[in-house]
This record gives structure tokens, sequence and C-alpha cells, in this order.
């Protein structure tokens, strides 16, 4: 008899540690709402009993659900909990959304230091009041533009990861690595197919026959902006994963699409909450919330969030309340407005009276993981040469569209080297003219496995009238990247975040006027979220007082590396024309070499 059956049977002096009672508990075998207790052994559900009187005990801890409602513990099934503000210092204001499990991609410390980066993250995570499952980064078996920087043993290490019970498969992929080419990472795919493993899509832009190709590949994706293309992935057999979070929300489209969808192929996630919306109380809850309210069935919605994504990824024992499974249960106030009370999480009572009553957990990261910033920072290496444009004509990058920058031209200006004035044309160099809304992009790359390569482009329309802002915290890529408006501006930002290991500074007139440190891999802060918040919105400010008026400028420049969204992007090499998969240069000619 297992320890759970005492309790179960309701014999004599069997307790429950932990009973949720008088709630109107989401049954999620029958789809519906019952009045039972839940009562609770170790870390699992033991029974639903019509009154737990009977198995509760001077020591165990009891929640009055009365009037209110008792569902699973939500699960958020796409995020990055390893870049930005560290996962450690988010668990309390995380699970007081009512989140209590999540999928991410070790996109930080695996993207930086490949399987020892999972590895410690895992390590890091083992015993986290939210329940972490990870997928593994690809990136650096990607060749697309660049030569692929992942060694046959760091293949093989990253395969072995796949078994570890924590792993749920291979991390997001853009379709234009895959459709229609041959890549190293497929020998990754393989070993995930071989473990019943699933593979992240990222599929923006991905549609027609290229989406048909794409879903050989992939088990899910997140990237679906219309009701037509989350209608596309489903047809093709690909999960939708609907998206709302700080830097996307496409709810609209799914909610149009869902009447046509098969209810238990379709997950929620978040993508990422940026600190000041988890400080809000924005998480999970708040995406089911509304759904509901659009008009979305509460078991469908609530399934999305908790069975369908827990079977999607193999999370045993996850996003069901029912005898075995795992005891993460949520209590809100009702279903219009999901107002989280109560957090249990693996047995234990993590938020009461809506409040986290868990810790962050503060102590450092190994040391391998701080210091990993080691770039030249001359000043030469944030213009480009004059060969490369004569004319001053170049080939730019056009924010006009948010994160997706187009292909446009731009008049460069000509300055000297070293900051001189000098008519020497030897000496003149390509750089920026914000007169004419021309800025410098500047990507130096930081992989340790490849030797110190770096290119200076152009940007437009960010807005930016004075001044530079560098940051290491670049998507999909270990890079520095500085936009500029001036040259010596660009030389005292990267020497900012470089000094601290990574992070985010603006530079005006020749003084840091703001600064983020992410030390950890480079991407990462380990700081209060409130902290965190704080200095974020110092750095915004700080480009809105030198003119950037986009709607997201962090994330802008941290996407000018990001191939996922199909457009023109920056490598280290020169620009990346995603559609076009090939590497090209400032020439607007289309010479290909940079």
């Amino acid at each position: 008899m297992n320890e759970l059956q005492p309790v179960a049977l309701e014999r004599d002096g069997a307790t429950a540690d932990l009973v949720v009672e008088d709630g109107r508990v989401y049954c999620s075998n029958r789809r519906e709402f019952l009045e039972r207790d839940v009562a609770v052994v170790g870390d699992r559900i033991a029974a639903l009993l019509a009154d737990a009187d009977a198995v509760i005990g001077p020591e165990t801890t009891v929640v009055s659900a009365a009037d209110r409602v008792v569902l699973p513990g939500l699960i958020d099934a796409h995020t990055h909990a390893d870049i930005e503000l560290i996962l450690d210092r988010t668990v309390p204001d995380l699970l007081a959304t009512g989140t209590t499990s999540i999928v991410t991609e070790s996109s930080g410390l695996g993207l930086l230091f490949g399987s020892r980066g999972v590895d410690t993250f895992l390590e890091r995570t083992a015993d986290c009041p939210v329940s972490t499952y990870v997928s593994l980064p690809p990136q650096g078996f990607v060749d697309t533009f660049e030569p692929a920087t992942g060694s046959p043993a760091e293949l093989e290490a990253l395969a072995d990861l796949l078994e570890h019970e924590r792993v749920v498969g291979v991390g997001e992929i853009d379709w234009i690595h895959v459709v229609g080419r041959d890549a190293p990472l497929e020998a990754l795919y393989e070993r995930a197919r071989e473990v019943d493993a699933t593979i992240v899509g990222h599929g923006a832009g991905c549609r027609g026959e290229s989406l048909r190709a794409f879903a050989t590949v992939v088990d899910n994706d997140h990237e679906a902006i219309s009701a037509d293309g989350i209608r596309a992935r489903a047809d093709n057999g690909i999960h939708v994963v609907g998206r709302c979070g700080s830097n996307r929300d496409d709810l609209g489209a799914l909610i149009e699409a869902f009447p046509d969808l098969d209810r238990g192929s379709v997950s929620l996630s978040t993508d990422g909450v940026a600190s000041a919306d988890l400080l809000d109380g924005f998480g999970m809850a708040e995406v089911v919330r509304r759904l509901i309210d659009a008009g979305i069935r509460p078991a469908d919605a609530i399934d999305a969030a908790t069975r369908n994504p827990a079977e999607h990824f193999g999370l045993t024992g996850r996003g069901v309340v029912a005898p075995g499974a795992a005891a993460d249960l949520l209590v809100v106030d009702d279903l219009e407005t999901m107002g989280v009370e109560t957090v249990v999480a693996d047995g234990d009572l993590a938020v009461s009276n809506g409040e986290p009553i868990v810790d962050a957990r503060t102590d450092p990261y190994p040391d391998y993981v701080y210091d990993t910033v080691s770039v030249a920072t001359d000043r030469e290496r944030f213009t480009a040469p004059l060969e490369a444009a004569p004319d001053g004509t170049v080939r730019a990058m056009d924010v006009g569209r948010g994160l997706v920058t187009t292909e446009t031209t731009v008049e460069a200006g000509i300055v000297g080297a070293n900051g001189d004035d000098s008519d020497d044309g030897t000496a003149r160099r390509l750089g920026p003219a914000p007169e004419h809304d021309a800025l410098t992009a500047t990507l130096l790359d930081c992989d340790p496995a490849t030797d110190e390569r770096g290119f200076t482009g152009f940007l437009t329309g960010y807005g930016l009238e004075t001044g530079a802002v560098a940051t290491t915290g670049t998507w999909e890529s270990t890079g520095l990247v500085t936009v500029a408006a001036d040259t010596d501006d660009a030389v005292v930002a990267a020497e900012r975040v470089t000094a601290m290991g990574g992070g985010f500074a603006v530079a005006r007139s020749g003084e840091i006027v703001a600064d983020l440190a992410t030390p950890i891999a480079a991407t990462a802060a380990e700081m209060p979220p409130d902290v965190f918040a704080t200095a974020s919105d110092a750095v915004v400010d700080a480009l809105r007082e030198s003119g950037v008026d986009v709607d997201l400028p962090l994330l802008t420049v941290q996407t000018l590396t990001f191939p996922g969204v199909p457009a023109l992007k920056l490598t280290p090499s020169g620009y990346a024309d995603v559609l076009g998969r090939s590497v090209v240069g400032l020439e607007p000619s289309g010479d290909p070499s940079p």
C-alpha cells in the first residue's frame, strides 16, 4: 500500500499534510467543477473527498476555499527564465500570478556555455518551488549565416541531456534554418525523436509549403500572430501555443481561431514577462482570465494552461487535480477575476492571502558564469571601412515596422578613424549621421568558441539623436551590440557593459547616463524584480531623452541579431538577409561580401 492510500481510505489515524476544503474544484478528468475537499500527502494529491474532516489532524495545514474555485497549478508553456532577470529572484512573484510550472529554453546560460550552462541551470532549479522544465538551445549548431560553433563533443553532451527528467526537448528553432536545407543540428533532432522529446518551433513568417515542411521538423509553435496562421499550424499537426506576454499579445488571434481548433491541442504561454508586469500581477492566471472573458469556455481555457501543456511536454503528474497527481493547486476568487488567493506548489503552501510566503534565492552562481565579456572596444570597431560603400550610401536596417527591420539605404557619415578631422581618405571611415537618421549598429562577437569578429552596419527609424546604447542581451547571439549617433559614445557604452560583465548602458556626451548590469552569462541580472524594473525604466528614460521614439527601445536593439523575425539582421560578418539566407554587406548593390 502506498503512502496515499491510508488518507484515501480515511483509515483511523491517517491524516493529510494539507487539505484545501470547501471549494469548487475543477476536476480535470471530468472537465467539471465539483464540491470537493482536496487532501494532500507529501507532494501529491491523495484524494478528492466530499468531506475531509476525517483526515485532518493537528499537524494538517488547512486552506479554506469557501466560495472560491480550486484549479490545477498553471503552466507557462514557453518562456525564457535565464535571461534579463534570473528565475531565482522572480519565483515569489511568479507563484503569486498562479504559475507553478514553466517550460523554458536555457537561452542565456545554455546559449553561452552550452551543455555546461544547461547543467548549471538544471542544478539551480532542482528544488525550485516553480517546477522548471528545460528545452535545449540549438543555436550552436545553426550554420545558415555563420559557421556552426558547436563541436561534435558538445552536440553529444547536449543530446545526452535529453535523458534528464526535466529536459523536455530542443528549444525553439527559426524555420529558415531547417526548411529546405541540411543543418548540423539535425543530429540533435534525431536524438530527440529517439527519446520522444519535443522540438519547439519559431515559425514567424512561415507559411504555405514552407510551413508544411516545417511541420515535419517541429512539434509546436508560438509564433502565429493571425487566426489564419494559427489554423494553418493546426491543419499541419503543429500543437498551437498561444502567446500573451510583455513582448507580444497574440490572444486575439487565438480567440478568433479557437472554434476551429482541437481543444486538446492548444497551450498558453507568456514567452516572457517583464519585471514591471510581473510586479503588477501579470502571469498565467491573467492569460486564462482574458480567454474566459472573451467567451472561451472556462474548461477549455484552464486546460490550455494546465493539462494540455503537461500532456504535450510530458510533464508527468502536472496539470490536473486528481489522486496521485502532483499537489500543484491554485485557489482563485472566481473565474471572472482569476484573483489568486492561495497557491500550493508540490504540496507546500507558497502563496497565502494573495501574498507569496516563499523567499527568493539569492546566493551567487558558479564563478564561471561571471565576467564573460571580453572584447576589444577600439573606436574603429564601431565604424565601417569607407571602401565598403565608397559613395557613402549604405544598406541599412529600418525599424519602421517594429522588430521587423526591413532593408533600406541611408547616407552614412564620414568620420576620422581616431576621432580627428583629418582629410586623409585612408583615415576616414563610415560612421553615424544622426541628422539623416543614420545610426551605426555594431555587433561584436563574444562567443568564446570563435575568434573575435565584428561588423558595423546602419540603422534608421530608431530615433536616437545623440549618444549611444550598448547591450549584451542579444537574442540568439553571444554578442555585444551598440546603436550609436556618436562613435565616441558607442565606445563609452560598450566599455561600461564590458566592465559590468554584461547588461545595458546608455552614454551621452562621453558619460554614462543609465545602466543595468546582467552579469550571469552576460544576459541575466540577479537583483530583486523591483530594482530591476527601476533600472530598466531608467535605461528606457535615458533613451527617450536621447530621442528614441519606438515602442520597445530595448527590445528593438536586442533583436537586431535575431533572424527569427525574417528581415535584415546583424551577424558578426555582415547583414543576414534572412529570407535570402545569405550574408550581405554595406554596398546596396547586393554584393555578398561585407
